[in-house]
């Protein structure tokens, strides 16, 4: 190996800043280099593995839930990859971390670009992580070609995105006291879990972003779906988070001895369930398009096995970009309840279970951006929604958002088998870097 090739695979693996070919160029030939420009893989996904070591779990994922200790040290981490970078630090009242690099406009609203690095329990080293480490990654090799943007660059890593984005909610929105006295996975409220991380609890209005008070939001995640695996795609252009219904549903029958009431006589709660349950999955595939529908929990009463079910109670969730659409099935679904109710002698009852979570559309011009920096860099591209939410959504109140997504190995996420692969993360990375440059020449 000659002295050059090595010293270079040397400081890689180190995390250094030798820089390529496509930095050079970018360094050399300035604004118009910057088609060249390209970042470090091998960096990014080291650093993806060093991170997977706090609140790393038997499984082979992290077990980083919000205001743990994992998680509290794994944020130490991000902050020093984040001055590695050379971005001016800081946390919010809200607890997020956020790395501003300076722009050569000072009268120009910011472009934001991050995620988040909390982790379900028992979850995986992907989701969340990418986002977050290829933003810093972004920042560093801009750094490291001399790139000066016009445009303030700010990367941000939320905090709580599993348990409720409830740090890119106390950055567009309020936090209100009944949610700070909620408890979080970790057995924290959510006031001591913001405490613990070095936010304020009680100054939570600074952490506030108004309306235009960023140039736009991007955020690069895994799909956290198949799809992309599937067709042999390279990027997603997200087209927007889906709304989501969600409703307590409790089905009143009537608790009988199982052994000495006649099939004809009875009033079994379970029985309405197990028909609701199947005519759920019905109404929603009976519509063309891309909506779920999904009864997750379900429980019965008394739970003897000698006693006919009385009561049953379970859960309903609708998702769908289409929130007339989400509506109307959730009307149909309502008005097959009774029919079934009517049939067995039973009751239905529907309580929403949560707030509704509204669609958050991407903004065009965002995705223009994402298909544009797709294009140059050769990789194909598909236009899809978010099943799931995202801190995205909660940006999408205060700026233009979009969304990049890179191929999950078999659809899987939310668990230790959760696996992008490093071309997939470069590719992502490199686009989110040509799409925050496009962004910056708006």
């Amino acid at each position: 190996m000659h002295r050059r090739t090595f010293l270079q695979a040397a400081s890689l693996a180190a995390g250094g800043a030798v820089a390529g070919p496509a930095v050079a160029a970018a360094r050399s030939s300035g604004a118009q280099g910057r088609g060249a420009l390209r970042i470090n893989g091998a960096r990014v996904n080291g650093h993806l593995t060093e991170l997977s070591k706090f609140g790393r779990n038997p499984q082979g994922g992290v077990s980083r839930v919000a205001y743990s200790d994992a998680d509290r040290d794994g944020r130490a981490y991000v902050m020093q990859l984040m001055r590695d970078a050379k971005l001016e630090v800081s946390v919010d009242a809200a607890a997020n971390i956020w790395g501003r690099r300076r722009g050569s406009d000072a009268s120009l609203k910011p472009i934001v670009i991050g995620s988040h690095i909390d982790s379900v329990p028992e979850g995986g080293n992907y989701d969340g992580d990418v986002g977050t480490l290829g933003a810093i990654e972004v920042a560093r090799t801009l750094g490291e070609a001399g790139v000066a943007l016009r445009h303030p660059l700010e990367v941000v890593c939320w905090q709580n995105e599993e348990g409720g984005l409830y740090g890119s909610h106390g950055a567009t929105g309020v936090l209100a006291a009944q949610e700070l006295a909620g408890v979080s996975v970790s057995g924290k409220t959510i006031r001591d879990g913001i405490a613990f991380l070095g936010g304020d609890p009680a100054r939570l209005d600074s952490a506030r972003r108004p309306k235009g008070d960023a140039a736009c939001y991007i955020e690069l995640h895994i799909e956290q779906g198949g799809n992309l695996d599937k067709e042999k795609l390279n990027i997603g252009i997200v087209e927007g988070i889906v709304a989501i219904v969600r409703n307590d549903v409790t089905i009143e029958g009537f608790a009988n001895h199982a052994g000495t009431t006649a099939m004809a006589d009875r009033h079994d709660a379970l029985l309405s369930a197990s028909r609701f349950v199947e005519a759920v999955n019905r109404i929603v595939t009976a519509s063309p398009g891309r909506q779920v529908g999904t009864v997750g929990r379900i429980q019965a009463f008394p739970g003897a096995t000698n006693v006919i079910p009385g009561r049953v109670e379970c859960t309903l969730e609708l998702r769908d970009l289409d929130e007339p659409k989400l509506r109307r099935l959730q009307a149909e679904i309502r008005a097959e309840a009774e029919t079934i109710g009517a049939r067995n002698g039973t009751t239905f009852t529907f309580r929403p279970s949560s707030t509704d979570h509204q669609a958050a559309l991407s903004d065009p011009t965002v995705r223009g951006w994402i298909a544009q920096a797709s294009k140059a860099l050769g990789l194909s591209t598909k236009l899809l929604p978010s099943g799931a939410g995202h801190d995205a959504q909660n940006m999408a109140r205060i700026c233009p958002m979009g969304m990049i997504f890179i191929p999950s190995i078999g659809g899987i996420s939310h668990s230790p088998k959760e696996y992008s692969t490093p071309q997939d993360i470069e590719n992502g990375v490199n686009v989110l870097l040509h799409a925050t440059l496009a962004a910056d020449a708006a």
